[in-house]
């Protein structure tokens, strides 16, 4: 029995991507990946756990204003087996984020490493005052 004081997580299930209008070009299924999100003064920090993706199938993408990250997982088997049994369903990871005109887009900076992607989003600094030059004519 538990603790009165003992933290009670409970389980979390992978969470599927929704259909959406557009259609998959890979015919497997592709999960949500876990984020946090961090705002600083100066950007906004994405940290997406997405384990066994690495930077050659990993694709970022900025379109309209949205910002879509996809990674892509080739199951590993060992030469001669075929799967029994699994508790961790494989598959694909996708996720999407509407972004703001508050972000600096041409800034964006993404690092992977160990399965963690970290995009840092740089705010757009406030408009600096400036005096506008009239030009005779």
């Amino acid at each position: 029995m538990a603790n009165e004081t003992e933290l009670q997580v409970p389980e979390q299930q992978k969470q599927e991507v929704a259909e959406t209008e557009a259609e998959r070009t890979r015919d497997r299924k592709a999960f949500v990946p876990r984020t946090d999100i961090y705002e600083g003064s100066d950007a906004i920090t994405i940290v997406t756990d997405m384990p066994g993706v690495d930077e050659s199938s990993l694709d970022i993408n900025l379109e309209k204003g949205v910002l879509t990250i996809s990674g892509y997982i080739e199951p590993e088997l060992p030469d001669g087996y075929t799967l029994t049994y699994a508790e961790y369903e494989i598959g694909d990871y996708q996720r999407s984020f509407k972004l703001s005109n508050e972000i600096d887009q041409e800034g964006i900076q993404a690092t992977l490493k160990d399965g963690v992607l970290r995009l840092v989003l740089p705010k757009v600094g406030p408009a600096k005052a400036r005096k506008i030059e009239i030009k005779a004519g």
